[in-house]
């Protein structure tokens, strides 16, 4: 099994990385470079920082277009994290309206509710439908570490687990060959372990 890191420059590579490897993934690559895209059996789009910039980056590198093809025209399995997660949407409110890789329909909005404390940072609730693979093998409302500012929300059926602060916001999502979670499994100790192993076992190419 070869699992792939997308990189450009902005994710907590390292961390997931070592948490791959733990669960038995050796074959851990970390490039941009389209070959190894291409030849991967699962990626790994990480991401922590801000939205724009990230997308600025991902744009030139020319890896927009070749994420797209890979995962909507070729069914390629991927899994954001965090940022990355919310880069897999079609647009964020982080410093003005910006377009993301519009693979998944989520739009990334601030927390914006009085007294509030923001980022939401530490370890919170999920609460996800029995169906779901990513949680396969964990025990209702398992929790996971957070930290963030901006949120995901969407009105389609994109298979989305919820988190409460502030109101309801997506905390994963899973639809086919794609599934994002903006939480950070890599630093969520045995159920962030279980949700990897989920997906590169289950998130079939």
């Amino acid at each position: 099994m070869k699992i792939v890191i997308v990189d450009y420059g902005m994710g907590n590579v390292r961390s997931i990385v070592g948490a791959l490897n733990y669960i038995g993934q050796e074959d851990v690559l970390v490039s941009n470079q389209f070959e190894d895209l291409n030849n991967a059996d699962r990626l790994i789009l990480p991401g922590v920082g801000n939205f724009s910039q990230a997308m600025r980056r991902i744009i030139d590198l020319e890896l927009d277009k070749k994420l797209v093809d890979l995962v909507v025209g070729n069914n390629k399995s991927i899994l954001g994290i965090c940022l990355g997660m919310q880069l897999l949407g079609r647009a964020s409110t982080e410093g003005e309206l910006n377009f993301g890789l519009g693979i998944i329909d989520g739009r990334v909005e601030r927390f914006e509710v009085e007294g509030l404390k923001v980022p939401h940072v530490g370890y919170n609730q999920v609460i996800f439908n029995e169906m779901s693979r990513l949680y396969k093998g964990l025990s209702t409302g398992p929790d996971f570490y957070f930290t963030h500012s901006f949120r995901m929300l969407s009105d389609s059926s994109i298979g989305a687990s919820t988190c409460q602060y502030g109101g309801a916001f997506v905390a994963s999502f899973e639809l086919e060959n794609v599934a994002g979670v903006q939480f950070h499994p890599e630093l969520s100790q045995d159920n962030g372990l279980q949700l990897l192993r989920n997906f590169v076992e289950l998130f079939e190419c």
